[in-house]
C-alpha cells in the first residue's frame, strides 16, 4: 500500500514513493506494509529488513499504539531494525543507534522573518552582489556529482551513493547552479516527495563560499519549492559537534531542530 500524503504533514524522504522507485532500481527489495496505526516503506537486503524515518503513523495514533506497530513489523523471519521519526521505547525495542537531529524548515509563513540575523546580513550580502542563481540541468547535476564525490572523500563524510541519485525520476529532481566566468561555481540538489522535499547535494568552490553564494541559492530554492506547493524542506542531519558550521548555516534559515528516535532492534 502506498500512503497518500497530507498535504499538512511533514513525509521523510525515506517514506516516499520517490525514494522506494530509486531504492528498488539500485537492487534493494522495497515493501509497503499497513501496520494497526499507520503505514511504512521497508526496504529488505537479505534477511535484514529497514524502516527508515517511519512507520508514517495514522492521526491520533498513541505511544502504545505505536509500540504494538513496531513489533508488528519484526513478524518475519530476519532481523527488523527502525528509525522512527519519534522515540519510541518499549518491550522487544532495543535501541542500537544514539538518536539524530534534523532541520526542518517549514516553509510556509514565509521565509525570510524567520531567519537568523547572520543568516539575513550573509543574504543581503549576496544579493547585493547582484549573483546570477539559475536552474539547472543535466550538466550541472554531472559535475556536482563529480565534485561533490570529491568533497566526501576529502572531508570524510557518507552520503547516498552517486546510484541512488541517478535512480531517481529525473522529475523529482530541483537543481540549482551559479557560474563564475562560465565555469560551475556551485550547486545543488533538492529531492521534492508531495508537498515536502529534501536537500540532497551541495558543493561550492571558495570563491562561492566567500561570496555566501549558497546563503543565496538556499533561499531561492526554497522559495521555488514553495510556489510549486512545498510546505516543508529537509535541510539534513545537525551535528553541532562534528560540524558546527553547518549546523549554524541550516538553522540560521529559521529551520526547526526535530530529535529522531533512536534505531532501534525490534524484536518480535
Amino acid at each position: 500500500m502506498v500512503r497518500c500524503q497530507n498535504p499538512d504533514e511533514f513525509l521523510p524522504l525515506q517514506q516516499s514513493v520517490v525514494y522506494a522507485d530509486a531504492v528498488k532500481a539500485c537492487g534493494a527489495k522495497v515493501r509497503w506494509l499497513t501496520l494497526c496505526c499507520g503505514d511504512a516503506l521497508a526496504v529488505e537486503r537479505g534477511r535484514m529488513r529497514l524502516v527508515s524515518r517511519g512507520p508514517v503513523w495514522d492521526a491520533g495514533a498513541t505511544a502504545d499504539d505505536k509500540r504494538r506497530a513496531l513489533r508488528q513489523l519484526a513478524r518475519w523471519p530476519g532481523l527488523t531494525l527502525v528509525t522512527p521519526e519519534e522515540p519510541i521505547s518499549g518491550l522487544g525495542l532495543i535501541p542500537l543507534v544514539t538518536p539524530m537531529h534534523h532541520a526542518i524548515w517549514d516553509l510556509s509563513p514565509g521565509l525570510r522573518p524567520g531567519m537568523a540575523a547572520t543568516w539575513r546580513n550573509h543574504l543581503a550580502t549576496a544579493l547585493r552582489a547582484g549573483l546570477r542563481i539559475e536552474p539547472g540541468g543535466p550538466g550541472t547535476l554531472h559535475h556536482l556529482l563529480t565534485a561533490e564525490t570529491a568533497q566526501r572523500r576529502s572531508r570524510r563524510y557518507r552520503a547516498l551513493p552517486v546510484a541512488f541519485t541517478h535512480a531517481l525520476d529525473p522529475g523529482a529532481l530541483r537543481l540549482w547552479q551559479w557560474r563564475q566566468d562560465g565555469q560551475l561555481g556551485a550547486a545543488m540538489a533538492f529531492i521534492r516527495h508531495g508537498t515536502s522535499a529534501s536537500y540532497h547535494l551541495a558543493w561550492g568552490s571558495d570563491a562561492a563560499r566567500q561570496a555566501c553564494v549558497h546563503t543565496a541559492m538556499l533561499t531561492r530554492a526554497a522559495e521555488a519549492l514553495f510556489a510549486e506547493g512545498v510546505r516543508w524542506l529537509d535541510l539534513g542531519s545537525v551535528n553541532t559537534e562534528a560540524a558546527p558550521g553547518l549546523a549554524r548555516f541550516k538553522l540560521g534559515t529559521g529551520a526547526t531542530l526535530h530529535r529522531l528516535g533512536p534505531t532501534l532492534l525490534v524484536l518480535p
